[in-house]
C-alpha cells in the first residue's frame, strides 16, 4: 500500500469518528442527535437533556401525535421520532427515574405537613357530650346529679373508675359550690338536657344548662395521649352494647349449670369403672329432653354422689329443675338445683385410695370380682 492510499484511509478513519460525536453547539447546551437530527438542550436546573422545542419540534409532533378538525386521530406514530431512552445520553434516560424519586420525597413532605403538631385543641361543639349546670343546692349529692341527668340520656362512664363521668364543683373548703358537670355518651343529649331541663325548678331552685366549655391549664405531655386512647377505646366497646337493641341477659352463666346428688355410690364405679361412662351417657340423653346440653361431668369420687349438667342456654336449665328434682333415678331419689358458681364437687384421691383403685381395677379385669 503507498504512503498516499495511507494516509487517505486515515482520514476516511477520521471523518467516520467525527460523524459518529454529536454536534454541540452554543457552548455544549445543545446537542444533535446524528440518528434523526433532533435537538436536545441541556436543563440545569433538572440535570437532563430535553428536545428542543421550536417550529420544526412542533412540526413534527402535530404530524405524529395532532388530531384533525373532525376529532380523528391524523396519523401514527412515525418510527422516525426517537422513543423514550433510545439513542439518548444516560442522563436522559435516567430522568424518569430521578422524577420518581423527587415525588416520592415530595409526598412524604406532604405527609410530614398534614400531620397535626401534638398540643392541645379545641372540641367543637358538635363533638362536645358535657353539658354544664349551675344553680344546684348546695346539698345536691352525686347520687341525685347522677339521677336527675340520666333521664336525659346515657351518661358515659370513666374508664378510670368505672363510674358515671360527672362532677360537682366545690370551693377550697370542700363544699358544694352549686354547679357540676356532667358527659352524656351522645351529642345528641345535650341538646335534649338544655331543651328540658334548663331554667327548670330543682329542690326549689331554679337551674341553668348549657353546653359546657373548657379552659387549657397546665403543659401539653403527648406520653399521656397514648394512655388515655387505650383506656378510651376499651370503655368505648362496653358503652357501645349501652345503645345497641339487642336483648342481653345479664344473668351468669353458672347459672345454666344444674347440680345433680345422690346419683350413685362411690364403691360401684371401684367395681366398675365402666358405669361412669354409662351414667354420663345416661344424664346426657336425659337432659337433652329440655334443651342442648354442652357439658356432663360425673365426680366420681364424691360421695354425694354429685353429676353437672351445663345446658346451652337458660331456659333448658330452668325446664330441668322441676322435673328432675325429686325424681327417682336408678333406685335413687335425686336432687336437681342451680350450680352456686362456687362449689367445687371434684375430690382429689390420696396416694392411698389411687393404689387401692388399681389394685381393683387389676382384680377386675382378672374376673376375680363379680
Amino acid at each position: 500500500m503507498s504512503s498516499y492510499s495511507s494516509k487517505e484511509f486515515l482520514e476516511e478513519l477520521r471523518e467516520k469518528a467525527k460523524s459518529s460525536v454529536p454536534e454541540v453547539v452554543e457552548e455544549r447546551q445543545t446537542y444533535v442527535d446524528p440518528t434523526d437530527g433532533t435537538v436536545y438542550e441541556w436543563d440545569r436546573e433538572k440535570q437532563g437533556w430535553f428536545p428542543k422545542v421550536d417550529e420544526d419540534f412542533l412540526a413534527s409532533y402535530q404530524m405524529n401525535y395532532g388530531f384533525t378538525p373532525d376529532g380523528e386521530q391524523a396519523v401514527t406514530m412515525s418510527s422516525d421520532i426517537p422513543t423514550a431512552g433510545a439513542n439518548l445520553p444516560r442522563t436522559l434516560q435516567s430522568q424518569d427515574q430521578k422524577r420518581e424519586k423527587e415525588d416520592d420525597q415530595g409526598s412524604e413532605s406532604k405527609k410530614k405537613k398534614r400531620k397535626a403538631d401534638e398540643g392541645w385543641f379545641e372540641v367543637e361543639g358538635s363533638k362536645n357530650p358535657n353539658v354544664y349546670v349551675s344553680g344546684l343546692p348546695q346539698d345536691t349529692t352525686e347520687e341525685e346529679f347522677i339521677e336527675m341527668m340520666s333521664k336525659y340520656g346515657i351518661i358515659m362512664q370513666d374508664p378510670e373508675t368505672n363510674k358515671p363521668k360527672v362532677k360537682l364543683y366545690r370551693d377550697q373548703n370542700g363544699q358544694i359550690k352549686g354547679d357540676g358537670r356532667c358527659c352524656y355518651l351522645k351529642r345528641e343529649s345535650v341538646d335534649l338536657a338544655i331543651e328540658l331541663l334548663d331554667e327548670s325548678d330543682y329542690k326549689g331552685h331554679t337551674i341553668h344548662v348549657e353546653q359546657a366549655t373548657f379552659h387549657l391549664k397546665g403543659d401539653y405531655n403527648p406520653a399521656l395521649k397514648k394512655k388515655k386512647k387505650n383506656k378510651k377505646k376499651k370503655a368505648g366497646k362496653g358503652q357501645e352494647k349501652l345503645l345497641d337493641w339487642v336483648e342481653r341477659d345479664e344473668r351468669k352463666k353458672y347459672e345454666r349449670v344444674v347440680v345433680f346428688k345422690n346419683m350413685f355410690d362411690v364403691k360401684d364405679f371401684e367395681k366398675n369403672p365402666l358405669l361412669i361412662t354409662e351414667l354420663r351417657d345416661d344424664m346426657k340423653a336425659e337432659c337433652e329432653k329440655f334443651g342442648e346440653v354442652r357439658k356432663v361431668i360425673v365426680f366420681d369420687r364424691n360421695k354425694e354422689g354429685v353429676c353437672s349438667v351445663a345446658f346451652a342456654t337458660f331456659d333448658g336449665a330452668e325446664a330441668c329443675l322441676p322435673v328432675m328434682n325429686g325424681r327417682w333415678f336408678a333406685g335413687r331419689r335425686i336432687t336437681a338445683e342451680k350450680w352456686d358458681g362456687k362449689t367445687n364437687y371434684k375430690v382429689e384421691e390420696t396416694d392411698k385410695q389411687k393404689e387401692e383403685r388399681l389394685d381393683e381395677w387389676e382384680k377386675y379385669l382378672a374376673g376375680e370380682l363379680d
